[in-house]
C-alpha cells in the first residue's frame, strides 16, 4: 500500500473513532442501560441477524443457513416453532413484521455488491414446525447493487423499505403494491445511519430506529429527522433490533446462546416518542405513477424530501458512528494537501 493510501486510511479511521465519542447521546454510565430479556437456548441459533418482538419473538440466522426462521418464547428463550419456505436462501439478513402471525424475511445481503436483484419473502410464524411455499417478491435498486441488512415495513401502510449497509446509509422505498411477477423497482428516499445492520418502526409509524454494531439512531418518519443517537451495550456482534407493539426496544447478537437485551431509553427520548404529534404526519414517499417507464424520472412528494436535499448538499448526512459528511471533506482536504506538498517537494 502506498504512503498516500495509508494516510487516507488512517484519516478515515481517526474520524470514525472521534465520531464514535462525539456523536453519541448516552446515559450516565456511558452506554444506554439494558437488561437481559432472555437468552436463546436453541443451538441452531448461532447468528441472530434479524429480530421481531411481540408475545412471541422471531429471529433468523445470518447468511449460510437454510431458508428458515425461528419462533421464540421470550419467557424461556426456547424455540417453540420453525418455519421453512420454498427456495434457496442466498444471504438472508433481516426480518420485519408483516401483520398478525407473519413476518417479512429479507434476503438482501450482498457483501460483494454483485446481485442484480434481491428478494423479500412473506412467511408465517408460530408454535410448531411448518413448511410453506412463501410469497416472494423481487426487488431491484435504481442505481447499482448494494449490500443491505435492514428491512423496514411501515405498520400502517405496509410499505417496504430497505436501508443499505454502507458508509453513507441510504433508504430505498419499494412500491406500495408489490408485483409478485416483479421486479419491483426501489426508489431512494433519504439518508440515515451508516453501516446499518437492522431497524424497526415504532407502532405509531411516526418513528423509526436503526442500529449498527455500536449505536442506535432514532428518527422521525418520514422526515428522517434524527432525535437521538445512543451507544448500545457491548455485544459479541450486535445486529438485530426490534420494537414491540408496546414500544419496548430489544437488541440481539450473533453467537450461540446469545442474550436478547431490553433497552432502557433515556427519559427525554421516551417522552418525545410518547408525545402526541403536533400535526398530522407528512405523507409517505409517493409512489411512481402507474405505467411509468423503468428508469424514467418522476416527481416525488414526500416528507423525506428534506433528507434527500441534505444528501445532495452534503449537510447533515449521517455516515454512522457519529460521523458527518463534513468530517470526511476535512479529511480529504488534509490528505490532498499532504499529497500536493509531497509532489511539489524537490526530489
Amino acid at each position: 500500500m502506498r504512503w498516500a493510501e495509508r494516510a487516507l486510511l488512517a484519516a478515515a479511521v481517526c474520524l470514525v473513532g472521534v465520531g464514535a465519542v462525539a456523536g453519541a447521546s448516552v446515559a450516565e454510565d456511558g452506554a444506554v442501560r439494558a437488561e437481559v430479556a432472555f437468552t436463546f437456548t436453541d443451538p441452531a441459533i448461532t447468528e441472530s441477524s434479524g429480530l421481531v418482538a411481540g408475545d412471541l419473538f422471531v429471529t433468523v440466522n445470518d447468511s449460510g443457513d437454510d431458508a428458515r426462521i425461528f419462533t421464540i418464547d421470550p419467557a424461556t428463550g426456547d424455540t417453540v416453532g420453525t418455519t421453512t419456505w420454498d427456495g434457496e436462501a442466498v444471504d438472508v439478513e433481516s426480518l420485519a413484521p408483516a401483520g398478525p402471525g407473519e413476518v417479512w424475511v429479507g434476503d438482501t445481503g450482498d457483501n460483494l455488491a454483485q446481485r442484480s436483484s434481491v428478494t423479500i419473502t412473506r412467511v408465517p410464524y408460530g408454535t410448531g414446525d411448518r413448511a410453506v411455499a412463501g410469497q416472494t417478491f423481487e426487488l431491484t435498486y435504481p442505481d447499482r447493487a448494494h449490500d443491505a441488512e435492514t428491512l423496514l415495513v411501515h405498520p400502517e401502510t405496509g410499505q417496504v423499505f430497505v436501508v443499505v449497509k454502507e458508509f453513507i446509509g441510504r433508504v430505498y422505498a419499494a412500491p406500495r403494491r408489490l408485483d409478485p411477477d416483479g421486479p419491483n423497482r426501489l426508489r431512494e428516499v433519504g439518508s440515515a445511519l451508516g453501516i446499518s445492520t437492522d431497524g424497526a418502526f415504532w407502532p405509531d409509524g411516526n418513528h423509526v430506529v436503526l442500529r449498527n454494531y455500536g449505536q442506535a439512531a432514532v428518527y422521525t418518519w418520514p422526515e428522517l429527522r434524527r432525535l437521538d443517537t445512543l451507544t448500545l451495550p457491548t455485544q459479541e456482534q450486535g445486529e438485530g433490533i426490534a420494537v414491540s407493539p408496546e414500544g419496548s426496544v430489544y437488541v440481539s447478537s450473533e453467537g450461540e446462546a446469545s442474550d436478547v437485551l431490553r433497552i432502557d431509553l433515556p427519559a427525554a427520548l421516551r417522552a418525545e416518542l410518547d408525545a402526541e404529534p403536533a400535526e398530522e404526519p407528512a405523507e409517505e414517499p409517493a409512489e411512481e405513477p402507474a405505467g411509468s417507464a423503468a428508469g424514467e424520472e418522476t416527481t416525488e412528494s414526500s416528507g423525506a424530501d428534506d433528507a434527500d436535499a441534505d444528501a445532495e448538499s452534503g449537510d447533515g448526512v449521517d455516515l454512522g458512528f457519529g460521523v458527518d459528511l463534513w468530517m470526511v471533506w476535512i479529511a480529504v482536504a488534509v490528505v490532498g494537501g499532504v499529497v500536493l506538498l509531497r509532489a511539489l517537494r524537490p526530489r
